[in-house]
């Protein structure tokens, strides 16, 4: 019995363990790109720390539960999966059958890449696409009802369809918690007369070409950082 299982058990924890790594590293390239737009745009930054400081306070650090009531930090890491898609490119798909998208014929067996980062990029479908403006995913605002969760073909950072990423609901939990709590619990200094470096490094993820280097400031009661 073993032996007969002992290769699947494998093989399945292996697929886990590919999972974890290419969670991790999407979601630590997805933060690190909410972070320089934040540290770009210090207007943004404070109104984030301004509804954390309501909706948490200062002396606790944030929780996964105080997430649904965070509307604008939803927001911001909504125009940060638009602006800066971890994976720029979907994974190749193939037309089983020959067939005709906007016009253009695609040959049955043709091998098809859907282009992520060029679709929420499109000023067709997001006014002024190259501004980072969360304000546009807020209640009254111009995609206040567009989700990242594949539904609407326009912000795909996940894809869509039977083959969207399996870790979709724990890759935005995470880039949430995550970027919540660095706003939250520090004020983010960079050397004097410096900003952000924009540039994009393609490959297949899209990085950052010049890692963030920035210093933190504690901005919460001392007591938030202390671990039980």
């Amino acid at each position: 019995t073993w032996q007969i299982y002992n290769p699947i058990r494998l093989m399945h924890s292996a697929c886990i363990q590919n999972l974890f790594v290419a969670g991790t590293d999407t979601t630590s390239i997805t933060v690190e790109w909410a972070m320089a737009e934040l540290i770009r745009h210090p207007d943004i930054m404070k109104q984030a720390q301004e509804e954390l400081d309501a909706i948490v306070g200062r002396e606790r650090l944030v929780s996964e539960s105080d997430l649904p009531r965070l509307t604008f930090l939803s927001a911001i890491i909504k125009e940060t999966f638009r602006l800066h898609p971890s994976t720029p490119l979907s994974l190749p798909r193939m037309a089983t059958e020959e067939c005709e998208v906007a016009g253009y014929c695609i040959p049955k067996g043709t091998e098809l890449l859907v282009n992520v980062w060029g679709i929420a990029r499109d000023p067709a479908l997001w006014p002024d696409p190259l501004e980072f403006r969360p304000a546009r995913f807020l209640p009254g605002g111009s995609h206040a009802d567009v989700d990242v969760k594949g539904g609407d073909f326009g912000l795909i950072p996940f894809g869509a369809g039977r083959r969207i990423c399996a870790g979709l609901s724990w890759g935005i939990r995470m880039v949430a918690v995550t970027t919540a709590t660095l706003v939250h619990s520090f004020d983010w200094e960079l050397p004097a007369g410096q900003t952000p470096d924009m540039e994009e490094r393609f490959s297949l993820l899209l990085q950052l070409a010049v890692p963030l280097m920035v210093h933190p400031v504690p901005r919460l009661l001392p007591s938030a950082y202390q671990i039980a």
